[in-house]
């Protein structure tokens, strides 16, 4: 097989081999050679294809070839895709491209591609893709070609080695002594061990079409040849070039960059992202997490660039004729600092070493706190994540950022080591304030920041502790001026029940709108309140309701007892409480050791609020035996926007049974709409009002979140209705304007009788009495699946089975739609966060494979 004209096989799993062609042109040094490419456009044979608005320049790195990119020529193969031509070039010396014998740096392998582009006879507009080591080579093509330029988009790539990190191990592994000719170039062991960085494992047809070019030595030898020009140092012969292409990516700070990427990468890791972004901070970014090196194969990249490139051709929009006021602001500080001479009780923390904190004191440690960040170098708009329970030491660094503009970062350690690595290696915090067992952990995890130190204990682990900031600051009489009411203020990460959890960004604004929202649900200044439930522990100072954390763990809801709740609400004197699902039925089963001081002190209560997840009405009727002047509250809501509705007890006994779980109207200022379902269970692009029809629930609020961080496409879908959220729950409006809740988008059953959505079904079910809960899912393909229930019993089962005849006939007695299967646990899996909201996806998979023959183990 002859090197310049070897083709690639036939059969090479999503390979169309018309694609496949050669391109003759003379390099830099005049020498004729051979390129392949994968050129869509070469397909096009009949000629009755669209005509392309432009070209996508697809470059891959080492080692492996343009088969990387076949996902992308097959998507803008497609009738749907946005009209862009795809080509993808080999290397000389790679892929099937010729094999030269000589040895190309960066700056060769630059005019190499700028020679097949001019032999290809482009003229723009380019939007250059590139990964690995392609992307240096893509973006030395951009900066010479700008006049071509419509865009630059990367997958996991580097420009610069940042100072302070080491080189990537595989890298340096591959370069020791005598060890980069056996790996690279005599063995494929440098090829293989990067195909195992696919997440998840590559099928053995798509490996052996990655290895498809690399069959001899010598056709191996350019794999070694661009390990060894990775420039690290100054004296190597690349670092001219690279340093090139590092130093003037500023210049294309207008022309539109997209960066996807995989976190889960040993060789590009979050310095090179870190890097990257400074280079490019008008780029839009989207982390695929789970992903890692290969993301183009761990993740859908080619439908990214689709809208990405369908956003990019959009005409921008009008701006409206008459722009609204802005709202007027007042920042969430401001109760705080108006009560800066009140020596009343502000916080009581009701754990182990119970203390109460006055107004004045609170403020006095705020600016305290927030002088002495300022002076440490922290400054508007550098991120700050918080790993501290909630209590004084929380609540005072919470406001002494948001004073000073810096941004707060909270993931709630409920998420687990392994989301809150994610949570934190997203966020990519400046700074890091943590107690002691955090700052163990962030050092274990690499999690980037300067470690700051609360409470007990985290002075041995060498950082600077908010008391010594605190006395730091007290020496100084000035704070900077504070941040404006549209800077960012908040990155909250959500509770990953829906997925890996994602931060949502807030400003200050929005968080100001949130506290407003939520004194129209009845808390105020007037009331104390007991926050048991993690969201609402930072609002009440912003309220300047006097707050108790009860005695319990934040990581788990379930921990909250009667007599911590008592405690709690006697401290304050409260008449609110904010508590879980999970927690309140804890208090419900712990009632009994209550003495008549702790049932005086709840008797108090006249306002309680339960979100989080859904709340059956049985459960708050209980909480109000303990409560007996307490209207209870459900408000409905999400991180991304909360409350958004409000409903009442004594409202849901008024209101008639229906399809799913009444949650109220709209809160003053918050809209709600419905976009419909198809018969695929496909949401409709654009919202709607009509009663009674099942679909999307859309929002829109002055509280909204501003944006997804770092999750460029997750926020494109999320809001590509300007101004209203997608939510990914389904439900109704009802004639009376009140909103139904039904289950989320992913989680509901396209039969072969139409689209059903679980929580209705889920209520028929719990009618029964021998039924405590039950979940609906959807076994098997759309459009046939099949309806199963798994339910827990009364009295409950010690293991998984199947349902006895007697229980199936009577599930498929009260519930609608034909039941296939009725399986029993001993436990309902719930998300780590709420313990309330159950885990249908995790719950679906198991069903399949019990029902597919495998063992009937817990869920």
């Amino acid at each position: 097989m002859s090197d310049r004209h070897a083709s690639p096989p036939l059969g090479l799993p999503g390979l169309n081999t018309a694609w496949s062609r050669f391109v003759t042109a003379r390099d830099s040094q005049g020498i004729q050679r051979t390129w392949h490419v994968l050129d869509s456009a070469a397909a096009d044979s009949d000629g009755s294809v669209r005509r392309p608005v432009g070209t996508l320049l697809c470059v891959h790195g080492n080692p492996t070839w343009s088969y990387l990119w076949r996902h992308l020529l097959a998507r803008f193969a497609q009738a749907d895709a946005p009209p862009w031509r795809v080509i993808a070039v080999d290397h000389l010396d790679m892929g099937f491209s010729e094999r030269t014998g000589t040895v190309r740096g960066l700056a060769q392998r630059i005019d190499d591609l700028s020679t097949v582009t001019d032999a290809l006879g482009l003229i723009g507009p380019v939007v250059t893709v590139g990964h690995d080591w392609g992307g240096s080579i893509s973006l030395g093509w951009a900066l010479r070609h700008r006049d071509q330029l419509r865009g630059v988009v990367l997958t996991n790539t580097a420009v610069h080695q940042p100072a302070g990190s080491a080189a990537p191990v595989l890298i340096r592994l591959a370069r020791l002594p005598g060890v980069l000719p056996a790996v690279t170039v005599r063995t494929p062991t440098f090829l293989q061990a990067t195909l195992t960085l696919a997440n998840p494992w590559l099928p053995e047809a798509v490996r052996e079409g990655y290895l498809a070019p690399y069959r001899t030595m010598d056709r191996r030898a350019a794999v070694g040849g661009f390990v060894a020009d990775i420039p690290l140092r100054a004296d190597h012969p690349s670092w001219p070039a690279l340093q090139g292409v590092a130093q003037n990516l500023h210049t294309l700070a207008q022309t539109p960059a997209l960066l996807l990427w995989g976190p889960r990468d040993p060789v590009f890791g979050d310095a090179h992202l870190r890097d990257l972004r400074k280079r490019l901070p008008h780029a839009q970014l989207h982390r695929f997490e789970g992903g890692g090196h290969l993301v183009i194969e761990d993740a859908d990249v080619a439908g990214a660039v689709a809208q990405w490139l369908v956003d990019l051709d959009r005409p921008p929009a009008d701006p409206p004729a008459t722009p609204k006021p802005a709202a007027p602001w007042r920042p969430l500080w401001a109760e705080l600092a108006a009560r800066a001479e009140d020596r009343s009780v502000a916080l009581v923390e009701l754990a182990q070493n119970a203390r109460q904190v006055s107004w004045a004191l609170l403020w006095q440690r705020i600016r305290e706190i927030a002088a002495g960040l300022s002076a440490c170098g922290v400054r508007p708009g550098d991120r700050v994540a918080l790993l501290v329970p909630p209590g004084a030491d929380l609540t005072a660094a919470v406001y002494a950022c948001l004073r000073i503009g810096a941004v707060i970062v909270v993931a709630d350690p409920g998420l687990g080591l392994a989301g809150m690595n994610r949570a934190m290696r997203s966020a990519d915090p400046a700074y890091l304030v943590a107690v002691g067992r955090g700052l163990a952990v962030a050092r274990a995890l690499r999690w980037p920041g300067r470690r700051l130190g609360a409470g007990p204990g985290a002075a041995a682990w060498g950082a600077l502790t908010l008391g010594k900031l605190a006395r730091l600051g007290a020496d100084l009489d000035e704070l900077p001026a504070p941040p404006g009411p549209d800077d960012d203020a908040a990155v909250l990460f959500t509770s990953g029940s829906t997925g890996p959890a994602k931060g949502v960004v807030y400003t200050h604004r929005q968080l100001a709108t949130m506290r407003d929202a939520l004194s129209d649900i009845g808390v105020n200044a007037d009331v104390g309140i007991v926050a048991a439930f993690a969201p609402f522990a930072l609002f009440g100072p912003a309220l300047g309701a006097p707050s108790a954390i009860p005695d319990m763990s934040v990581t788990s809801p379930r921990t909250l007892t009667a007599t911590a709740l008592a405690e709690a609400t006697a401290a304050v004197d409260a008449a609110s409480v904010f508590a879980s699902p999970a927690a309140l039925r804890n208090v419900i089963d712990t009632g009994d050791a209550l003495d008549d001081r702790q049932r005086a002190a709840l008797e108090g209560v006249t306002l309680l609020l339960s979100a989080g997840a859904p709340v059956p009405a049985a459960l708050l009727t209980q909480a109000r035996a303990l409560m007996p002047k307490a209207q209870p509250h459900t408000p409905y809501g999400m991180t991304e926007v909360l409350p958004v509705t409000d409903i009442t007890l004594d409202e849901i006994a008024d209101t008639e049974p229906g399809d799913g779980v009444c949650v109220g109207r709209p809160l003053p200022g918050v809209q709600v709409a419905i976009a419909a379902l198809d018969p695929t269970g496909r949401p409709a692009e654009q919202p709607g009002f009509i009663p009674g029809l099942t679909g999307e629930i859309l929002v829109r609020a002055g509280h909204t979140k501003d944006r997804y961080d770092a999750l460029w496409l997750t926020e494109r879908n999320s809001s590509r209705n300007p101004g209203w959220h997608r939510t990914g729950d389904v439900g109704y409006l009802d004639s009376d304007g009140r909103l139904w809740v039904q289950g989320r988008l992913s989680h509901i059953i396209v039969t072969a009788d139409g689209v059903l959505t679980p929580v209705g079904i889920e209520q028929q079910v719990e009618s029964l009495p021998q039924i405590a809960r039950a979940a609906v899912v959807g076994v098997g393909p759309p459009g046939v699946t099949q309806v199963v229930v798994v339910a827990e019993t009364t009295p409950g089962a010690r293991r998984a089975r199947l349902a006895s005849r007697e229980l199936i006939d009577a599930v498929r007695t009260v519930a609608t739609p034909p039941i296939a299967a009725v399986l029993v646990v001993p436990d309902l899996p719930t998300d780590i966060r709420h313990n309330s909201k159950i885990d249908r996806t995790r719950l679906r998979h198991w069903a399949e494979r019990v029902l597919a023959g495998g063992r009937l183990s817990r869920p």
